[in-house]
């Protein structure tokens, strides 16, 4: 006959013994959850290992992330008829040839505000121009005011302008005739491309008044006018835009519409003849 004892030592052996399998279970838990988590951070540290080691696998992995977002954010674009939003590129800006005025030293930033106010451009693109002028500049020994007053004669700022002869970009280049130069910039279209053709223009340039043996006759050889009676006043207006930009360059206060006597340049009493004429109109 069963007791009350009896059942009370039952009821007691049966929840130390559920109690036991409950443990049990829970520490088996706990082992696997560990194992699993240390499986998982080797697993981490393999992969940041492959990446860290391997560039290459790391950008195209970063390169396809950025496709499939940029193919998502597209699609749901033109989903909602948003066409401008679909065709975005985020990387854009890069190309963008232009910098803050506030990033310039006072002198440079003060040709840059005179500049855009007197050719109406956007300041922006035009500091980033008058950075570059004073980098090259100061490389190739020739002032960067005269490369800027060089631009404003030739182009008015306008990357993209051409002349009848074939003169391209803001420093108006003979494509054509210097395309070994361009070859260094991947090739002739970057004519169009303000900065490489300031630095191809400066080198011309600075050829210009090599061969010429002086910066008013250099100036003749740049715009092709070499073996002309006259070069149509081409040097005096480019030296008279280099006097107000050195004017504005020293700090002195200088109306963006202001006009400088014009500079008077002799003719030489000969010029190139023959194959030298050939060469000197092509120089350009």
């Amino acid at each position: 006959m069963t007791t009350r004892q009896d059942l009370a030592n039952l009821a007691r052996h049966t929840r130390d013994a559920a109690s036991l399998f409950v443990r049990d279970i829970g520490n088996g838990l706990l082992v696997v959850s560990h194992n699993t988590l240390a499986l998982v951070g080797l697993a981490v540290v393999a992969v940041l290992l492959v990446f860290t080691s391997q560039a290459g696998l790391r950008h195209k992995l970063e390169s396809a992330t950025l496709g499939w977002l940029n193919a998502r954010q597209e699609a749901r674009a033109e989903a909602e008829g948003n066409i401008l939003l679909a065709s975005a590129e985020p990387d854009a800006i890069t190309r963008a040839t232009a910098a803050d005025p506030r990033e310039l030293s006072r002198q440079q930033a003060a040709v840059a505000h005179w500049l855009a106010r007197r050719y109406r451009v956007a300041p922006e693109p035009i500091s980033r121009l008058v950075q570059e002028a004073w980098v090259v500049g100061q490389r190739a020994k020739v002032e960067p005011t005269l490369i800027l007053a060089i631009m404003a004669i030739e182009s008015g700022f306008n990357p993209f302008a051409q002349s009848a002869v074939g003169a391209q970009g803001l420093m108006q280049v003979m494509t054509r005739v210097h395309d070994d130069k361009y070859e260094a910039f991947g090739g002739t279209h970057a004519a169009f491309d303000p900065v490489t053709n300031l630095r191809v223009g400066v080198q011309v340039l600075k050829e210009c008044i090599q061969r010429a043996g002086g910066l008013e006759e250099g100036l003749r050889y740049y715009v092709g006018a070499a073996n002309l009676p006259d070069d149509a006043g081409y040097a005096g207006r480019v030296l008279s835009e280099h006097d107000l930009l050195k004017s504005v360059a020293a700090g002195r206060n200088v109306p963006a519409n202001a006009t400088a006597p014009a500079r008077s340049v002799p003719v030489p009493a000969s010029t190139p003849t023959g194959a030298d004429s050939a060469q000197v109109a092509l120089l350009r």
